[in-house]
């Protein structure tokens, strides 16, 4: 588990900021290298991110035993588009490296919702990265709306997302960061939300599906359940 960073590039608060949510796979054939070139390889990588992570926002999670075509999951956060860039090959380049194939990518970049006008829900709405919590579980996804949805009037769309923002005033304990994807990957946002509760998150997801706005849900799929976990944690797990 990386935590927030103690430095970070300084830039005005009204910039925004790119989200990268970067989910790995590990090729079998790592797990049949003798246990010491593993243990080389995963002290490479640890320390890497790790250090990564002292100048910069970098958390992962684990997804062994949850998913089976994903092991793990390095989020991002960073003024720069470029850094992911330096990041995700540096790690590429490594020994474990090597091993790894990235079955699923998504990037995005933080927007104030054109729904919320003034209001104002502490440590609930993601308007920003700039405070993401240090929860035990992160809950991921894709999301596309309907096209039908955009034709609709603004004052429309906000009606219906009222009752949607209603809906998650319930549970307090779900923290949502929204990401917007338009123009920068295939979907049009990528939805996180942090928890120490799964069971709240589920619960907010079916009670969800009865709001008019789900009406215009295109893809929310598919939705990854990741554990936070130091990124050592993570790599014993591995093997």
């Amino acid at each position: 588990m990386s935590t927030q960073p103690t430095v970070r590039n300084q830039r005005h608060v009204s910039q925004r900021e790119f989200l990268k949510y970067t989910f790995f796979k590990v090729d079998s054939q790592w797990k049949r290298l003798s246990a010491n070139k593993r243990r080389l390889t995963k002290k490479q990588v640890a320390s890497f991110v790790e250090d990564f992570a002292g100048t910069h926002f970098v958390r992962s999670y684990s997804l062994v035993g949850i998913r089976g075509d994903a092991d793990f999951l390095l989020w991002n956060i960073s003024w720069d588009l470029e850094e992911f860039q330096t990041f995700t090959s540096t790690l590429l380049k490594s020994n474990f490296g090597k091993y790894l194939t990235i079955p699923y990518s998504y990037l995005a970049i933080t927007r104030k919702s054109e729904y919320l006008g003034n209001h104002k829900h502490a440590d609930q709405e993601g308007t920003s990265a700039y405070s993401p919590e240090d929860s035990k579980y992160l809950f991921v996804y894709p999301f596309i709306k309907k096209r039908e949805w955009y034709f609709l009037s603004h004052e429309q769309r906000t009606i219906m997302m009222a009752d949607h923002f209603k809906i998650g005033h319930k549970y307090p304990s779900v923290k949502i960061h929204t990401g917007y994807s338009f123009g920068l990957d295939d979907q049009e946002f990528v939805l996180a939300f942090e928890t120490n509760e799964p069971a709240d998150f589920a619960e907010l997801v079916m009670e969800l599906r009865s709001s008019e706005a789900s009406r215009y849900t295109e893809l929310e799929t598919p939705i990854f359940t990741c554990v936070q976990l130091k990124i050592r944690e993570i790599l014993d797990l591995l093997g």
